[in-house]
């Protein structure tokens, strides 16, 4: 067993019955890393506070430093001096990673111009390419505008991993992979999210920088 699924497990014992999704979803999101796609985030509330955490997680370094390799290092020094080093020594490797729901005049503008319920769908159809992955963050896993996402992620080939709580909601019919966190109050729910999700973050930096 993956040394960051037996963690979690131990931690949170409740959590065994769903660790063969969250090996899964995992699989998912490194395969796409692999190939240079994307991993796009949405949520409402505190779920799309969790789309802002996930992506913070994977743009810089989580548990380990993503240092730059000595190749880059070189071109960036070569170019700039000290200067360029000094920038080089600093920054980290990063997956591509977006949440849908960091664009305030998008977003106010669809949603009083077109359909609020679409504005992160068009996002997706948008940004998006085939192999990208969209993660869906709802608790009742009914959240209108997370279903039509995953409608159109569903159409324009990109692969859908929700996160949710017990029920799954008409969401889970729809979706590729399917977290259930156990629990059938919103608190209680995004509560598991939270270190589900950074143990899919820790499997994927390994998998890349361990």
């Amino acid at each position: 067993m993956n040394r960051f699924i037996k963690d979690l497990i131990e931690r949170y014992p409740i959590l065994d019955g769903i660790k063969t999704n969250i090996i899964e979803a995992s699989e998912i999101m490194i395969e796409a890393f692999k190939n240079g796609n994307t991993l796009f985030l949405c949520g409402n509330g505190g779920s799309a506070a969790d789309s802002e955490h996930i992506a913070g997680e994977l743009l810089k370094g989580f548990i380990l430093k993503r240092c730059l390799n000595s190749e880059l290092k070189s071109k960036f020094e070569t170019k700039y001096g000290k200067e360029g080093l000094n920038i080089a020594e600093k920054l980290q490797y990063g997956f591509r990673a977006l949440s849908l729901t960091s664009h305030p005049a998008f977003t106010s503008a669809f949603s009083n111009d077109v359909d609020g319920s679409l504005t992160f769908a068009q996002q997706l159809l948008a940004l998006s390419k085939p192999g990208d992955v969209v993660m869906g963050i709802t608790t009742s896993g009914n959240s209108q505008n997370i279903y039509n996402c995953l409608i159109t992620a569903s159409v324009i080939e990109v692969k859908s991993i929700l996160l949710t709580g017990y029920n799954g909601g008409k969401c889970a019919t729809i979706s590729d992979c399917v977290i259930k966190a156990p629990g059938d109050e919103t608190f209680k729910i995004q509560e598991y999210h939270l270190p589900i999700y950074h143990t899919l973050c820790m499997i994927a930096e390994d998998y890349f920088h361990g």
